[in-house]
């Protein structure tokens, strides 16, 4: 059996708690350094192909850094057809989104990328979500809570925003920040083995 130091190191590249959490669940030695990256959408990109590939910008800008470790970078979007939603600018913003995806189906987009010197791999995992009738109310006490200030979509699931969801198909991890089943067998791919 290796020993710890033997294993190499491995990087999440990513300011989010809630992806360090999830990653947690499945890696139990890991370091956190944030990429600093431009986000903008190029014009025309379609929402898969974003996030693809800023997942694989946050993964390269680390593994730039620290070319021994294996880096894992990863990003989520929340879509409506061929709209994206980030984070909220603002109530009001806040407010236009989270009415924009009352009572319908809306789609969660995490890319994942994971980079090493001798191998690049990456997935985007889709999973739809459907929402209850959202009262304009309703978004604004939400609003007032904090939660969805700086959630993709203006909403988090595991938290209070999971009143709202009425239908989930497909990886509850994927809407929360990070694709477990998927980012694990990505990391066996690597040879990483919890």
């Amino acid at each position: 059996m290796a020993s710890e130091r033997d294993l190499p190191r491995v990087i999440l590249a990513s300011a989010s708690s809630r992806r360090h959490e999830l990653l947690s669940h499945i890696l139990s030695n890991f370091e956190v350094q944030t990429a600093d990256i431009d986000e903008t959408p190029k014009s025309d990109e379609l929402p898969a192909a974003l996030v693809g590939r800023l997942a694989k910008s946050k993964a390269l800008a680390i593994w730039h850094k620290n070319p021994d470790a294996i880096v894992i970078g990863a990003d989520t979007i929340v879509t409506l057809g061929h709209e994206i939603f980030g984070k909220p600018k603002s109530q009001n913003d806040s407010i236009a989104i989270l009415k924009k995806l009352s009572e319908k189906r809306h789609t969660v987009m995490t890319g994942v990328a994971i980079i090493s010197a001798s191998k690049n791999l990456s997935k985007v995992v889709k999973t739809e979500v459907e929402f209850a009738c959202l009262s304009t109310k309703q978004i604004q006490n939400y609003w007032q809570t904090g939660e969805p200030q700086d959630k993709a979509g203006s909403y988090a699931i595991q938290g209070i925003g999971g009143k709202f969801v009425k239908q989930i198909t497909g990886s509850y991890s994927n809407v929360v920040g990070l694709p477990l089943v998927e980012t694990q067998l990505m990391l066996a791919e690597m040879g990483i083995h919890e």
